[in-house]
């Protein structure tokens, strides 16, 4: 009776270890093996994940009764087909190895439909890729673990809902031009209003350097949204703590306000769905040729998992 159990004691551990292995992939941020946020372990947010928009990305393919392609089926959630040159590919997204692996591929002979964007730009050369949740949640922890693509392309991570626009991150892995070498570094996020009297403004902006290449490794970025403001956090420590009163007091000499005066700036108040999706950004610079991306003309954004977690009430 002693053996069985001391058998089944080392059972058990041996299974628990092989939970510890498939729970943290790479890196050696990753001490979540419990499924709780980074930074609070301890769970004293009481947190419940939300499976419906979470993804550990350890399938041979992509959930699709969870995320939409963009462009399956020549469906386009609002009616964003890419930022030109760049236009998104259905044929751009895989999982490998228990990773969510989005494409930026050089593709001259693409059949890139529309030709030109509403702005009179091309369409041209270059395919990227997004994803979204088909549900919509409000306010929770959201934790990433990602790493850019090294290259003149973004790689984001964002969400939409009520005419509104959250913006966690916008990478941009590799800059070629030698004055902006630090935005290889930079952690920017925003918020925006696209309600007809917003007209798409942006209501609150940050830009930061990390001290790290988004590009050269994977870190963990968590957002702690609620109905208070937004936290932020890298690698499992707060980064930053911004308040609805801080947005509010944002640029508020320009943003519309409400009929008692006070500001609408923090308008990500109802429920978003949230986006993984790469774009050419040509304010900083655009791919030029096949070289830029390797030589198989593809560089990968990779995201090892998402999680979104809300309090128990």
């Amino acid at each position: 009776m002693k053996y069985k159990t001391t058998t089944g004691i080392f059972a058990l551990t041996i299974l628990a270890l092989l939970f510890s292995v498939s729970c943290s992939k790479s890196g050696d941020v990753t001490s979540n093996t419990t499924f709780l946020p980074l930074s609070d372990q301890n769970n004293s947010g009481d947190w419940i994940l939300n499976e419906d928009v979470s993804d550990e990305f350890d399938a041979s393919i992509l959930d699709e009764s969870k995320w939409l392609i963009q462009g399956r089926n020549g469906e386009y959630q609002s009616n964003h087909t890419g930022r030109a040159p760049s236009q998104f590919s259905t044929e751009n997204v895989r999982l490998e190895n228990g990773y969510l692996k989005m494409e930026t591929r050089w593709e001259p002979d693409y059949n890139f439909s529309p030709q030109f964007d509403r702005q009179g730009n091309r369409y041209e050369n270059i395919t990227t890729a997004a994803i979204i949740t088909k549900k919509s949640f409000k306010y929770g922890y959201l934790e990433i673990k990602a790493k850019a693509a090294d290259a003149e392309v973004s790689s984001t991570f964002w969400g939409t809902g009520s005419n509104t626009e959250l913006d966690f991150y916008e990478f941009f892995g590799k800059h070629n031009q030698q004055n902006k070498l630090w935005k290889e570094r930079e952690f920017w996020w925003s918020i925006h209003d696209w309600t007809s009297q917003g007209g798409g403004a942006t209501t609150y902006t940050e830009s930061h350097d990390l001290g790290f290449r988004v590009a050269d490794d994977f870190h963990i970025y968590g957002f702690d949204w609620s109905e208070k403001g937004i936290k932020i956090y890298i690698d499992g420590q707060l980064y930053r703590d911004v308040s609805k009163t801080q947005i509010n007091a944002f640029n508020d000499t320009s943003h519309p306000s409400g009929g008692n005066g006070e500001s609408l700036n923090y308008v990500v108040t109802k429920p978003i769905k949230l986006w993984l999706s790469q774009a050419t950004f040509p304010w900083h610079g655009v791919l030029d040729n096949i070289e830029e991306l390797g030589t198989n003309g593809i560089v990968d954004y990779e995201v090892d998992y998402l999680r979104v977690w809300q309090k128990s009430d």
